[in-house]
């Protein structure tokens, strides 16, 4: 019984992240009709704005209206921001990436444990992390049941050739 019960909920917890991805795609097309709406500061590459790096822009400025001012200053200087989870009210750091992009903090804002979850088919990393944004800022529990949890070293790196 519980195990089915967990089944749904994964499968309308895909389903309400694939919906955010075409969300996104959506609101990315209208932006892409809206060329002047991207502005220079958007481009990677100087008048190289077609191709890879335009839907790259375009998706990278959709994340950057639904930032907070405090995430947009952090993302801005940092390439990552933080969200707090709406059930447990963790913090979480999302940084530049489509995968394994995602770092519980602790306290003190360590990194303590990774977790990877994404909507499905290809999308700029843009697309993703605003997916993530809004799946831990609005339906926290589901998205951890699907994510995959990764180990974060937090120690020095050489720990094993120390005697």
């Amino acid at each position: 019984m519980s195990r089915q019960l967990v089944r749904n909920a994964k499968e309308r917890f895909r389903l309400f992240l694939s919906e955010c991805g075409r969300r996104a795609r959506v609101l990315r097309d209208r932006l892409r009709r809206q060329p002047d709406r991207i502005g220079p500061s958007s481009q990677f590459v100087r008048g190289f704005h077609y191709g890879y790096w335009g839907r790259e822009a375009r998706g990278l400025e959709l994340l950057k209206e639904w930032l907070s001012p405090e995430q947009f200053a952090q993302y801005d200087a940092k390439s990552y921001f933080e969200v707090t989870g709406c059930h447990s009210g963790k913090r979480y750091r999302i940084s530049h990436g489509t995968s394994m992009n995602i770092h519980e903090l602790d306290g003190s804002g360590r990194p303590r444990v990774g977790w990877c979850f994404a909507p499905k088919g290809y999308l700029v990393a843009g697309d993703v992390m605003l997916a993530q944004k809004i799946a831990l800022e609005t339906a926290e529990r589901s998205a951890l049941a699907v994510a995959n949890r990764f180990f974060v070293p937090t120690g020095p790196r050489n720990t094993l050739l120390q005697h």
